[in-house]
């Protein structure tokens, strides 16, 4: 079963959607992502547009994000629904990213651009694809870098339908969900620092 048309957008984002979505910082380094990632909705008003993200980061444990993907919309002066996967760039473009909702058919979606740090693939949000999303129980994404390896990133789809239908997050919430996930990367640094320290001890007393 198909869950999207691959209907084309203008290959550019809709204005002010970088401030909903944030600074985003990519790496190739392992998809070894923390605990504390769940589906977040957020929403901002830009001009006269009304512009709401649910949203799902896979980051390493040093807070890169490795994956990203968005479910936007706005209302208002302007109307756009769009599903938004964001990859780390060296992309092999004519793959595009494969979707797949549990064991259900691979999709593709096609890049619509890419930048020095990160590649965007794309397509119209259509509620087959929001109701797949809601039914499902894992979106596995798969981009091919340069070397024609294929990445799969896994992402639980626990939560999606609570934070899609839900309201978004209040600005403080929003604020205390970074200060904790900057509280625990700070913390598993310095636990890889202990065993980096500890492993680098143990070999100089075994020289």
């Amino acid at each position: 079963m198909r869950f999207f048309t691959m209907s084309k957008l203008t290959p550019k984002l809709l204005p002010g959607l970088a401030l909903v979505i944030g600074s985003l910082s990519y790496s190739t380094a392992s998809a070894q992502q923390t605990a504390a990632q769940t589906w977040v909705k957020i929403c901002s008003k830009i001009g006269e547009t009304d512009i709401c993200n649910v949203k799902f980061d896979v980051i390493t444990n040093t807070g890169q994000l490795v994956t990203g993907v968005n479910l936007l919309q706005s209302k208002g002066q302007t109307n756009r629904r769009i599903f938004q996967v964001a990859v780390p760039s060296g992309r092999y473009i004519p793959e595009g990213i494969k979707v797949q909702i549990d064991n259900g058919n691979t999709n593709t979606l096609p890049y619509s651009l890419c930048l020095p740090d990160r590649c965007l693939a794309e397509i119209q949000l259509s509620e087959g694809l929001v109701n797949a999303l809601k039914a499902g129980g894992e979106l596995t994404l798969t981009s091919t870098n340069f070397r024609a390896v294929k990445n799969p990133v896994k992402v639980t789809l626990k939560g999606f339908t609570a934070a899609f239908d839900g309201p978004p997050l209040k600005r403080n919430e929003v604020e205390d969900r970074q200060k904790q996930l900057e509280a625990e990367l700070q913390k598993k640094a310095k636990e890889t620092a202990d065993k980096l320290k500890a492993a680098q001890d143990a070999a100089k007393s075994g020289n």
